[in-house]
């Protein structure tokens, strides 16, 4: 059986890259027994430079995209019906703050080393959109490790230190330099590019095509 790699570029603070990982779920149970699949996460950050006390998300996001609070309330709203039919926990959607997620990425860099960094960016996602917790605080951060039954205390002590700080930055640089310019971003086999939140299906297709090497498209 052949084993497909998935480098999945993405933010704890997209809720774009929470569907788009339930979907992508749901597309490799489509392919067991054909595919099998591995996966690690890349950081990318959408608020880089936002201040520690955070800005409601939907002011934050009318700000940042110049349309009304009211558009961008029916615009979440839209994204809590289609993550409910996915079985996700978006009840904290619209009362969360933007936030800074560096911190959050070390930490995913210190659990892929522990063999559970996808358990602890779905534990960030429930944090974060499902009770609208600040996830750059560091209580908040140690109490998703605890939760995934990682160390706490050795959680507290990467959050002490600017560990993993490098490979953060050179993630981020890497994929901006590879074109990544929003998430979430599948990069498949280290060659093919797949952007956004596809449909389950979309991705069955596409993961089909690229291990038979029919699929156009350009390399990363």
């Amino acid at each position: 059986m052949k084993t497909m790699r998935i480098d999945i570029v993405s933010d704890v603070a997209c809720p774009w890259c929470a569907i788009g990982y339930a979907r992508l779920e749901q597309a490799m149970k489509q392919l067991a027994g054909e595919l099998d699949f591995t996966i690690e996460w890349h950081a990318f950050e959408l608020n880089p430079d936002m201040t520690r006390d955070g800005e409601p998300i939907l002011e934050h996001l009318s700000r940042k995209y110049g349309r009304s609070p009211e558009d961008m309330e029916a615009n979440q709203a839209q994204m809590m019906t289609i993550a409910e039919a996915l079985g996700l926990n978006f009840s904290g959607l619209q009362q969360r703050y933007s936030r800074n997620t560096f911190d959050a990425h070390r930490l995913l860099k210190w659990a892929r080393e522990q063999g559970r960094q996808t358990e602890l960016k779905l534990a960030f996602f429930e944090a974060y959109f499902g009770r609208a917790e600040n996830i750059s605080d560091k209580g908040v951060l140690r109490a998703c490790v605890e939760a995934v039954g990682l160390d706490g205390e050795m959680a507290s002590q990467v959050l002490d230190s600017d560990e993993y700080g490098v490979a953060v930055r050179a993630d981020e640089e890497r994929y901006q330099q590879a074109g990544v310019t929003a998430v979430p971003a599948f990069i498949v086999n280290q060659r093919y590019l797949i952007a956004g939140a596809q449909e389950p299906d979309t991705l069955v297709n596409a993961f089909r095509e690229i291990a038979e090497d029919r699929i156009e498209t350009s390399p990363v």
